[in-house]
C-alpha cells in the first residue's frame, strides 16, 4: 500500500511531538533534515518505511538509540499485570479461541505513539466492554481451520503492551495445534513504540513461540528491507498473522496466506479495507490467490 497524501501531516506531526517529548534542543535542524528527506522521497514507498527513516534521524538528533525504551517497559509491565484476569476469562469462555482473537485485536488500541495518542482510560474502557465488541470483518473461522492444518505460523507483532495480548492468542493457537511451529516477528531495531526482541522476551512470548527480529527498523514489515533469515521464515510459513495498521500497509498486496488483526485507527486504512474508523478487523488477505 503506497504512501497516501493524507499520511504526510501525520508524519510531520509525529516528528514535532517526538522532538518535544525527547527534548531536542535544536528542533529546527531536525525539521530541516526531515523536510529535505520528504521533498525527495519516493511516493511508491509505504508510510512505515518513511517513518522508520525519519525515526533514525530523531535518534541521531537525540543521541538516543531507543527514545521509547522506558515507555515500552512501562506498558509491557502494566498489561502483564492484567494478563491473569484476561486469561481466566478466555479459559471460561464458550468460544475461547474467538475471545483470544478479540483480546489480541483490542490490544491493537494500545498505541501510545504521538500519531494516535491513545488515552489509557480508553484502552481500559475497551477491555471492560470486550464481550459486547463485534468485528466488522470476521474471518476467525477460516483462521482456526488454517491453524489446525498448518505446520508453521509466523505471528507479526506490533506495539508494546499489545504483545501481552498476543501472548494469550499464541497460547490458544498452541492448544489448538500442539504440533504447530510458532514464530513471533519483531522489529530489528527500536522504532517509536513498536516491539523489539527484548520486549517479546520480557513478557514471555518465548514460552510459546520462537522470537525472530526482521533485521529492519521500519514500522511494520517492509519485506524488501528485512534480513535473509527473516525472508526465509516468512516465505516458508503456512500462515501469517499480521497485527496492526503498519503491517497491513506493508503486506496487504502480498500473495500470501495472511490474516490481518487490527483496529482501524485512521480513515486511510479504514477506506482501503472498506469499513469505518475504530472497527475491529480479523481479515484474510484479499490478495492471496491460492
Amino acid at each position: 500500500m503506497r504512501l497516501h497524501d493524507k499520511c504526510l501531516p501525520c508524519v510531520v506531526n509525529q516528528v514535532i511531538k517526538v522532538a518535544n517529548i525527547t527534548g531536542i534542543t535544536k528542533k529546527e535542524e531536525l525539521l530541516r533534515e526531515v523536510f529535505t528527506y520528504l521533498s525527495k522521497m519516493n511516493f511508491d514507498e509505504t508510510t512505515p518505511e518513511i517513518i522508520g527513516e525519519i525515526f533514525d534521524m530523531i535518534k541521531r538528533h537525540t543521541n538516543n538509540p531507543d527514545p521509547y525504551k522506558e515507555t515500552r517497559n512501562y506498558y509491557n509491565s502494566l498489561f502483564m499485570e492484567l494478563l491473569p484476569e484476561f486469561e481466566r476469562k478466555i479459559d471460561q469462555a464458550e468460544d475461547s479461541f474467538m475471545l483470544a482473537v478479540r483480546y489480541a485485536i483490542v490490544g491493537n488500541i494500545i498505541d501510545f505513539n504521538p500519531i494516535h495518542n491513545t488515552l489509557l482510560e480508553d484502552v481500559y474502557g475497551c477491555f471492560e466492554k470486550m464481550e459486547q465488541l463485534e468485528l466488522a470483518i470476521d474471518d476467525s473461522s477460516a483462521l482456526m481451520k488454517n491453524i489446525l492444518n498448518a505446520g508453521t505460523l509466523l505471528y507479526l507483532g506490533d506495539n508494546c503492551g499489545e504483545i501481552c495480548m498476543d501472548k494469550l492468542l499464541l497460547k490458544k493457537i498452541k492448544e489448538l495445534n500442539p504440533n504447530i511451529k510458532l514464530l513471533f516477528g519483531v522489529r530489528g531495531k527500536p522504532v517509536v513504540n513498536d516491539s523489539i526482541s527484548e520486549d517479546a522476551y520480557s513478557v514471555g512470548i518465548d514460552e510459546y513461540a520462537e522470537v525472530i527480529d526482521n533485521g529492519d527498523g521500519s514500522l511494520g514489515t517492509v519485506l524488501n528491507r528485512t534480513s535473509p533469515v527473516f525472508k526465509e521464515v516468512y516465505n516458508k510459513a503456512d500462515v501469517v498473522i499480521a497485527k496492526g495498521q503498519a503491517n497491513y500497509e506493508c503486506l496487504s498486496e502480498e500473495d500470501k496466506n495472511i490474516y490481518f488483526l487490527l483496529m482501524t485507527k485512521c480513515d486511510v486504512i479504514a477506506n482501503d479495507i472498506g469499513v469505518e474508523e475504530n472497527k475491529l478487523i480479523c481479515m484474510k488477505n484479499k490478495a492471496w490467490k491460492n
